[in-house]
């Protein structure tokens, strides 16, 4: 596996970190009042601001692997870049490259057509609009996505479309313009991989209400604008559905390949600073006369925060080395395995930078307690860390059977 950036890369690289000390770490306590003085329903002035800035450097839409769309960067290629964004939760949105308008923007660009691109891909690719991803449902456990009970059903030159969503992310965003639902289109097939589909909804359709922003650990709209939506005789074109009846599930092996792995490395970034602030804050306080950092304990926890860093680095760059080569699906074992492990780390790793800044830790002045949130979701999103295990398990005994 090659670890050398290419020269791009390289140049990318010092362009982020340039304007992230210029123009995003300086603003982040601004992003944090204005979150939470305006309120998950609001736009952010502070995002508004930096967004034109970063696009006119070229930082924008730096995730997306097709030159027609994004910069062209294999997974392996957009990994430093993806994790230097990840030190800050201002940054992704600034730069176009945040969840989940990125997995939205792969679907479309991979899935839809012509006449979705152009009316969703587009807008969204400048920019211009946010988008939301329905799935997962509170009556049933969804980490199981064959419960899903939502309906797409035909009706004509339409479907409509009945179903009760929650944690649909950026929902709340005044300027979420269409959500990309998953629902059942044939529930009685024998396979149930192939009972769901995929289907574009206009956030603005009549029947479409969201309900209230959901708190993730208390923090509304950071580390994201988890919603409650409700859709209730929703009717769209049919031309609106994706890829076609029955194909939902291949969507979302799609989509949530490159979403895994782009978590992943945005958390290796977050515990990357947390090491940072972990030593820094050791080193400028002194308890039972001697600094902090001149502790035992603080020893132990910077050497093991250090080496898991790496670890989890290692494996996600093996990872995304073997979605280049092989595809998302011949490496879902490699996918499983850092969705499990980096979050993990990452949760462990900011726990103890909190403890070492005591009370402290636990507000936002540090961008801790959030950045441990948003760590702590990643257990959960995008599939919980029991269901990647149970999948490793059995392809790890697949090869003795």
């Amino acid at each position: 596996m090659p670890f050398e950036p290419s020269p791009r890369v390289n140049e990318l690289q010092h362009q982020l970190q340039d304007f992230m000390a210029a123009h995003v770490y300086p603003n982040e306590a601004r992003y944090f009042d204005e979150a939470e003085k305006l309120g998950p329903w609001s736009v952010l002035p502070v995002v508004e601001e930096l967004k034109p800035k970063a696009r006119a450097l070229g930082l924008w839409n730096l995730f997306l692997p097709q030159p027609a769309h994004g910069a062209g960067l294999s997974n392996l290629e957009y990994a430093p870049l993806c994790e230097t964004m990840g030190r800050s939760l201002l940054a992704p949105e600034v730069f176009n490259c945040s969840a989940p308008d990125t997995g939205n923007m792969e679907v479309l660009a991979r899935y839809g057509t012509p006449e979705q691109q152009a009316q969703w891909l587009e807008p969204l690719l400048a920019g211009e609009i946010r988008s939301c991803f329905a799935m997962t449902e509170p009556q049933v456990a969804s980490s199981d996505a064959t419960n899903i009970e939502s309906s797409i059903l035909r009706d004509g030159d339409h479907y409509v479309i009945n179903g009760h969503k929650w944690y649909t992310t950026n929902a709340t965003h005044p300027r979420c313009r269409i959500a990309i639902f998953m629902g059942k289109s044939d529930p009685g097939n024998p396979d149930r991989h192939r009972q769901q589909s995929m289907i574009l909804v206009p956030m603005d359709t009549p029947g479409v209400r969201v309900v209230r922003p959901l708190p993730v650990f208390g923090f509304y709209g950071v580390p994201d604008r988890a919603s409650e939506v409700i859709f209730e005789n929703v009717r769209v074109p049919a031309s609106h559905m994706l890829l076609g009846e029955g194909r939902g599930f291949e969507i979302a092996q799609g989509r949530l390949g490159p979403g895994r792995i782009h978590h992943c490395m945005r958390l290796i970034g977050s515990a990357e600073r947390a090491l940072e602030r972990m030593c820094r804050r050791t080193l400028s306080r002194v308890a039972f006369g001697k600094p902090v950092a001149d502790q035992g304990v603080t020893h132990e926890r910077i050497a093991q925060s250090r080496i898991m860093i790496e670890q989890a680095r290692l494996l996600t760059l093996q990872a995304a080395w073997r979605m280049d080569t092989v595809g998302n699906k011949v490496a879902r074992t490699e996918i499983a395995m850092i969705k499990v492990a980096v979050p993990q780390m990452a949760c462990t790793v900011i726990d103890w930078a909190i403890q070492a800044h005591g009370g402290g830790g636990t507000s936002n002045d540090f961008g801790l307690a959030s950045a441990w949130a948003m760590s702590r979701v990643l257990r959960l999103a995008d599939g919980p860390d029991e269901v990647h295990r149970e999948q490793i398990a059995k392809l790890e005994l697949r090869r003795y059977r």
